[in-house]
């Protein structure tokens, strides 16, 4: 049996996985993505809420 590992790494390289992280490099430049991260990163380590 794969391990978890392999079995991220072989879907990665399928035509799905590269759309997903395509997709998921693309939310990444968004300012108002990194906003959203910020925020919640925030409010994980006990932040003030903006």
């Amino acid at each position: 049996m794969a391990s978890i590992v392999d079995r991220i790494k072989h879907y990665l390289r399928s035509p799905q996985g590269q759309r997903t992280r395509a997709k998921a490099q693309r939310l990444a430049r968004d300012p108002r993505t990194q906003a959203k991260a910020r925020s919640l990163l925030a409010r994980l380590r006990g932040g003030k809420r903006h």
